[in-house]
């Protein structure tokens, strides 16, 4: 009877235990997410909602933009105000010996943990879903918005020294002073088939209302020519030439979602179609390479003699030539991209779950000022793992590191180096 009243009264203070470290660490990742909100906020949001503005774009129009990017900083914030905000509470409990006393009283470091295994696992599956689900419906509504902002204000779609395409139409520009451009050239395709470049010294931008984007070319030089007769072609030079870009365009240019906002699933879905298509062109290729193979064997088995023997040189270049295609094909860097951002949609938000080991062990090796402490090392961490997982898809891209280690190495380094210091910890 009294060990049962023990083992209850044991587990009432293991419950009360978990529930006040829970909500600490609750508290504190609720200050350090704001404070990471704040940061990617103003970094992302509010400058490009500062370039709008000044476009004279309607401020709630503005305002829609930002909260439809919400979800990207969201689930940009939340890894790393869990591995702040485990730093700061265990920092806090360190110093103030109030993790000493409750090791006095027989309990272990398992209180400590399993409350904060318990706030990175929610941590991790909100983040994921605000990353897989959220953003990217949040991308649909912004670029439905995009559109028909460019359509009132296609003034937008001009910058300095930068190139934009649209449909059939490529515009390079130098300077921009206000709607005064410098060094335009103009690359476009009439219906007719005519290829055309249009050079200018100067541009004024010219708000053309329903019909779209109107440009008043200074000094400009006229080219044309047939698609299939380059030989006929036409040129003239005028002191000025007005130029427009149907709004129809300006729409059909804005750029397809990047994997980065599109759902695990699509991702997924559009890994396997272009690994599909690839594994059809190396295929073709490599029979290709065959044919050329067997026809230079024959030529050289022929021997001299052969009426062929002088085609030898043709065949061996030609046989040369598939196998560097072959290689190039095998290096498909969009595949690569896609399959590197299906791997970082689960690493990143599950980035919290593995910050914890981390960050429970550095935090209980606090003495002092543990929670100004744990506030500091975790801006720090956070840096190196963003810097990391930066590297990481650098080398994925121009190295040729698989993708999985490149996304997953930062969780796995935190993992390790915590699990070493608890064990460390423990120990002694």
């Amino acid at each position: 009877m009294e060990r049962a009243v023990s083992l209850e009264k044991n587990r009432f203070i293991s419950l009360t235990l978990f529930r006040y470290i829970f909500i600490e660490m609750l508290f504190s990742f609720t200050i350090s997410f704001f404070f990471f909100f704040f940061i990617f906020f103003v970094n992302q949001i509010l400058l490009m909602a500062q370039e709008i503005l000044t476009k004279r774009v309607p401020f709630g129009q503005v305002s829609l933009l930002i909260l439809f990017a919400l979800p990207t900083i969201i689930a940009m914030s939340a890894p790393f105000a869990s591995l702040v905000g485990t730093l700061m509470t265990v920092g806090r409990l360190a110093s103030d010996n109030e993790i000493l006393v409750m090791l006095s009283s027989g309990l272990s470091y398992k209180i400590v943990f399993l409350p904060a295994l318990t706030l990175g696992i929610l941590i991790s599956i909100l983040s994921f879903i605000t990353n897989d689900i959220l953003l990217p419906a949040g991308t649909v509504q912004f670029n439905k918005l995009w559109r028909q902002i460019l359509v009132s204000t296609p003034a937008l779609e001009l910058e300095a020294n930068s190139v934009k395409r649209f449909r059939d139409t490529v515009i390079v520009t130098g300077d921009v002073s206000g709607n005064a451009i410098e060094n335009v050239i103009i690359l476009d395709r009439t219906s007719d088939g005519e290829r055309r470049v249009i050079m200018a010294s100067s541009a004024e931008l010219k708000d053309s209302g329903k019909e779209g984007l109107s440009l008043d070319l200074e000094n400009a030089f006229f080219h044309s020519s047939k698609e299939m007769a380059w030989d006929d072609y036409d040129y003239a030079k005028t002191d000025l030439l007005q130029y427009r870009v149907s709004n129809e365009d300006i729409i059909q240019a804005i750029v397809s979602v990047s994997p980065r906002e599109m759902s695990s699933r699509d991702v997924y879905a559009s890994v396997a179609e272009r690994r599909k298509n690839l594994d059809e062109r190396v295929n073709n290729r490599k029979n290709r390479l065959i044919n050329h193979a067997f026809t230079l064997e024959n030529i050289l088995r022929e021997g001299s003699e052969s009426a062929s023997w002088n085609a030898r040189f043709s065949a061996f270049s030609g046989f040369s030539r598939e196998l560097q295609v072959l290689n190039n094909i095998k290096d498909d860097r969009n595949l690569t991209i896609h399959v590197i951002e299906l791997y970082r949609k689960f690493s990143v938000p599950f980035g919290a779950f593995f910050f914890v080991f981390l960050a429970v062990s550095l935090g209980l090796m606090a003495k002092k000022s543990g929670q100004t402490l744990g506030f500091i090392i975790g801006n720090i961490i956070a840096v190196i793992y963003w810097s990391m997982l930066f590297v990481g898809q650098t080398m994925g891209l121009r190295a040729g590191t698989p993708p999985f280690l490149s996304m997953w190495l930062p969780n796995f380094l935190s993992l390790a180096v915590g699990l070493m210091l608890a064990a460390i910890r423990i120990r002694r």
